[in-house]
Protein backbone atom coordinates (compact mmCIF):
# COMPACT_ATOMS: atom_id res chain seq x y z
CA UNK A 1 0.00 0.00 0.00
CA UNK A 2 1.31 3.41 -0.82
CA UNK A 3 -0.75 6.52 -0.15
CA UNK A 4 1.34 8.84 -2.28
CA UNK A 5 -0.37 11.60 -4.24
CA UNK A 6 1.50 11.72 -7.52
CA UNK A 7 1.03 15.23 -8.90
CA UNK A 8 2.23 16.96 -12.06
CA UNK A 9 4.56 19.37 -10.24
CA UNK A 10 6.60 16.62 -8.60
CA UNK A 11 5.17 16.95 -5.09
CA UNK A 12 3.87 13.96 -3.17
CA UNK A 13 2.20 13.13 0.12
CA UNK A 14 4.38 10.92 2.38
CA UNK A 15 3.10 7.46 3.25
CA UNK A 16 1.42 8.56 6.49
CA UNK A 17 0.76 12.14 5.39
CA UNK A 18 3.74 13.42 7.41
CA UNK A 19 7.36 12.23 7.35
CA UNK A 20 7.50 11.88 11.13
CA UNK A 21 4.63 9.36 11.04
CA UNK A 22 6.44 6.97 8.68
CA UNK A 23 7.67 4.66 11.51
CA UNK A 24 4.07 3.70 12.32
CA UNK A 25 3.20 2.87 8.71
CA UNK A 26 4.28 -0.78 8.73
CA UNK A 27 2.81 -1.57 12.17
CA UNK A 28 -0.47 -0.05 10.98
CA UNK A 29 -0.39 -2.21 7.85
CA UNK A 30 0.02 -5.30 10.03
CA UNK A 31 -2.88 -4.28 12.26
CA UNK A 32 -5.06 -3.70 9.19
CA UNK A 33 -4.11 -7.10 7.73
CA UNK A 34 -2.79 -5.69 4.47
CA UNK A 35 -0.97 -8.95 3.70
CA UNK A 36 -4.33 -10.68 3.34
CA UNK A 37 -5.25 -8.14 0.64
CA UNK A 38 -1.89 -8.20 -1.11
CA UNK A 39 -1.65 -11.95 -1.61
CA UNK A 40 -4.81 -12.22 -3.78
CA UNK A 41 -3.47 -9.42 -5.98
CA UNK A 42 -0.24 -11.34 -6.55
CA UNK A 43 -2.15 -14.54 -7.23
CA UNK A 44 -4.41 -12.68 -9.67
CA UNK A 45 -1.33 -11.51 -11.61
CA UNK A 46 -0.29 -15.10 -12.37
CA UNK A 47 3.43 -14.42 -12.05
CA UNK A 48 5.81 -16.84 -13.74
CA UNK A 49 9.60 -17.35 -13.73
CA UNK A 50 11.28 -14.55 -15.63
CA UNK A 51 8.32 -12.18 -15.50
CA UNK A 52 9.29 -8.52 -15.15
CA UNK A 53 6.99 -7.02 -12.52
CA UNK A 54 6.50 -3.37 -11.51
CA UNK A 55 4.55 -2.04 -8.55
CA UNK A 56 3.64 1.62 -8.96
CA UNK A 57 3.56 3.33 -5.56
CA UNK A 58 5.38 0.65 -3.58
CA UNK A 59 5.77 2.66 -0.36
CA UNK A 60 7.84 0.72 2.17
CA UNK A 61 7.86 -2.36 -0.02
CA UNK A 62 5.35 -4.70 1.56
CA UNK A 63 3.80 -5.89 -1.70
CA UNK A 64 7.01 -6.14 -3.75
CA UNK A 65 8.77 -8.08 -0.98
CA UNK A 66 5.84 -10.48 -0.72
CA UNK A 67 5.94 -10.93 -4.50
CA UNK A 68 9.66 -11.68 -4.31
CA UNK A 69 9.04 -14.18 -1.48
CA UNK A 70 6.38 -16.00 -3.50
CA UNK A 71 8.11 -15.71 -6.89
CA UNK A 72 11.90 -15.51 -6.41
CA UNK A 73 12.44 -16.28 -10.11
CA UNK A 74 10.59 -13.13 -11.21
CA UNK A 75 12.24 -9.71 -11.63
CA UNK A 76 10.52 -7.42 -9.14
CA UNK A 77 10.68 -3.62 -9.26
CA UNK A 78 9.00 -1.07 -7.00
CA UNK A 79 8.57 2.62 -7.79
CA UNK A 80 7.69 5.39 -5.34
CA UNK A 81 8.30 9.16 -5.06
CA UNK A 82 9.16 9.05 -1.33
CA UNK A 83 12.89 8.46 -0.71
CA UNK A 84 12.35 7.75 2.99
CA UNK A 85 9.79 5.04 2.26
CA UNK A 86 12.14 3.54 -0.34
CA UNK A 87 14.98 3.50 2.19
CA UNK A 88 12.81 1.45 4.54
CA UNK A 89 11.86 -0.86 1.69
CA UNK A 90 15.54 -1.46 0.86
CA UNK A 91 16.34 -2.33 4.48
CA UNK A 92 13.40 -4.71 4.70
CA UNK A 93 14.32 -6.46 1.44
CA UNK A 94 17.94 -6.82 2.60
CA UNK A 95 16.84 -8.36 5.91
CA UNK A 96 14.77 -10.93 4.01
CA UNK A 97 17.56 -11.59 1.52
CA UNK A 98 15.40 -10.60 -1.42
CA UNK A 99 16.63 -8.92 -4.59
CA UNK A 100 14.12 -6.18 -5.37
CA UNK A 101 14.86 -3.14 -7.50
CA UNK A 102 13.50 0.04 -5.91
CA UNK A 103 13.35 3.27 -7.92
CA UNK A 104 12.24 6.80 -7.13
CA UNK A 105 9.73 8.24 -9.56
CA UNK A 106 6.15 9.22 -10.35
CA UNK A 107 3.25 7.32 -11.87
CA UNK A 108 2.70 9.80 -14.69
CA UNK A 109 6.41 9.89 -15.63
CA UNK A 110 7.61 6.30 -15.38
CA UNK A 111 11.40 6.10 -15.86
CA UNK A 112 11.29 2.93 -17.96
CA UNK A 113 11.44 1.94 -21.60
CA UNK A 114 8.40 0.96 -23.66
CA UNK A 115 7.40 -2.64 -23.00
CA UNK A 116 9.75 -3.02 -20.02
CA UNK A 117 7.36 -5.10 -17.86
CA UNK A 118 5.08 -8.11 -18.15
CA UNK A 119 2.93 -7.27 -15.13
CA UNK A 120 2.09 -4.04 -13.30
CA UNK A 121 0.68 -4.03 -9.76
CA UNK A 122 -1.02 -1.19 -7.89
CA UNK A 123 -2.16 -1.45 -4.27
CA UNK A 124 -4.26 1.32 -2.66
CA UNK A 125 -2.36 3.95 -4.63
CA UNK A 126 -4.79 4.91 -7.38
CA UNK A 127 -7.27 6.90 -5.29
CA UNK A 128 -4.40 9.16 -4.18
CA UNK A 129 -3.58 10.18 -7.76
CA UNK A 130 -5.22 13.50 -8.62
CA UNK A 131 -8.14 13.03 -11.06
CA UNK A 132 -6.50 15.07 -13.81
CA UNK A 133 -3.31 12.97 -13.50
CA UNK A 134 -5.03 9.57 -13.69
CA UNK A 135 -5.30 9.31 -17.50
CA UNK A 136 -1.62 10.15 -17.87
CA UNK A 137 -0.61 7.63 -15.22
CA UNK A 138 -2.59 4.86 -16.92
CA UNK A 139 -1.20 5.77 -20.34
CA UNK A 140 2.28 5.45 -18.82
CA UNK A 141 1.38 2.04 -17.37
CA UNK A 142 0.16 0.95 -20.81
CA UNK A 143 3.37 2.22 -22.40
CA UNK A 144 5.76 0.29 -20.15
CA UNK A 145 3.79 -2.97 -20.38
CA UNK A 146 4.84 -5.47 -23.01
CA UNK A 147 2.15 -6.48 -25.55
CA UNK A 148 0.00 -9.13 -23.89
CA UNK A 149 1.02 -7.92 -20.44
CA UNK A 150 -1.49 -7.07 -17.74
CA UNK A 151 -2.19 -4.57 -14.98
CA UNK A 152 -3.60 -5.67 -11.61
CA UNK A 153 -5.01 -3.13 -9.17
CA UNK A 154 -6.67 -3.20 -5.76
CA UNK A 155 -8.25 -0.14 -4.18
CA UNK A 156 -11.24 1.07 -2.23
CA UNK A 157 -14.27 1.57 -4.46
CA UNK A 158 -15.85 -0.23 -7.36
CA UNK A 159 -19.52 -1.06 -7.65
CA UNK A 160 -20.83 -0.11 -4.20
CA UNK A 161 -23.94 -2.04 -3.17
CA UNK A 162 -26.49 -1.06 -0.51
CA UNK A 163 -25.59 -4.25 1.33
CA UNK A 164 -22.03 -2.98 1.82
CA UNK A 165 -23.29 -0.84 4.69
CA UNK A 166 -22.12 2.33 6.41
CA UNK A 167 -18.50 2.33 5.17
CA UNK A 168 -19.65 2.11 1.56
CA UNK A 169 -22.02 5.03 2.08
CA UNK A 170 -19.19 6.99 3.70
CA UNK A 171 -16.99 6.22 0.68
CA UNK A 172 -19.59 7.82 -1.56
CA UNK A 173 -19.04 11.10 0.29
CA UNK A 174 -15.23 10.99 0.18
CA UNK A 175 -13.99 13.25 -2.64
CA UNK A 176 -10.81 11.19 -3.02
CA UNK A 177 -12.89 8.10 -3.83
CA UNK A 178 -15.45 9.58 -6.19
CA UNK A 179 -13.41 8.65 -9.25
CA UNK A 180 -12.99 5.08 -7.93
CA UNK A 181 -16.69 4.27 -7.74
CA UNK A 182 -18.83 2.29 -10.14
CA UNK A 183 -17.14 1.39 -13.43
CA UNK A 184 -14.84 4.41 -13.38
CA UNK A 185 -11.49 2.62 -12.99
CA UNK A 186 -12.19 0.06 -15.76
CA UNK A 187 -13.46 2.90 -17.95
CA UNK A 188 -10.25 4.87 -17.47
CA UNK A 189 -8.23 1.75 -18.27
CA UNK A 190 -10.16 1.24 -21.50
CA UNK A 191 -9.62 4.89 -22.43
CA UNK A 192 -5.87 4.35 -21.92
CA UNK A 193 -5.89 1.49 -24.44
CA UNK A 194 -6.33 -1.55 -22.20
CA UNK A 195 -8.72 -4.38 -23.08
CA UNK A 196 -10.64 -6.81 -20.87
CA UNK A 197 -10.67 -4.16 -18.14
CA UNK A 198 -13.01 -5.06 -15.32
CA UNK A 199 -13.53 -5.96 -11.70
CA UNK A 200 -12.44 -9.49 -10.84
CA UNK A 201 -13.11 -9.63 -7.11
CA UNK A 202 -14.14 -7.85 -3.93
CA UNK A 203 -13.37 -8.07 -0.25
CA UNK A 204 -14.96 -6.37 2.71
CA UNK A 205 -12.69 -4.89 5.37
CA UNK A 206 -13.56 -3.55 8.79
CA UNK A 207 -11.64 -0.31 8.27
CA UNK A 208 -11.86 0.53 4.55
CA UNK A 209 -15.17 -1.10 3.67
CA UNK A 210 -15.29 -2.74 0.25
CA UNK A 211 -12.07 -3.09 -1.70
CA UNK A 212 -12.12 -4.03 -5.37
CA UNK A 213 -9.66 -5.96 -7.53
CA UNK A 214 -9.34 -4.86 -11.17
CA UNK A 215 -7.51 -6.49 -14.07
CA UNK A 216 -6.75 -5.21 -17.58
CA UNK A 217 -4.64 -6.34 -20.54
CA UNK A 218 -2.47 -4.57 -23.09
CA UNK A 219 -3.41 -6.00 -26.53
CA UNK A 220 -0.99 -8.10 -28.49
CA UNK A 221 1.31 -11.09 -28.09
CA UNK A 222 4.15 -11.18 -25.57
CA UNK A 223 3.44 -12.11 -21.99
CA UNK A 224 0.76 -14.63 -22.91
CA UNK A 225 -2.90 -14.83 -21.90
CA UNK A 226 -4.06 -13.96 -18.43
CA UNK A 227 -4.35 -16.98 -16.12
Amino acid sequence: MSPQAMEHDGRYVPSMGRDWLLPVYDPLCRVLGMATLHRPLIEQAGLRPGHRVLEIGCGTGNLVIMAADLHPDAEITGLDPDPKALARARRKAARRGRTVRLDQGFAERLPYADGAFDRILSSFMFHHVEPDARPGALHEAWRVLSPGGSLHLVDVGGAIADSDGRKARKALRNPHLQDNLGDRIPALLREAGFTDAGEVGHRRTRVAGRVTYVRATKPGPGAGPLP
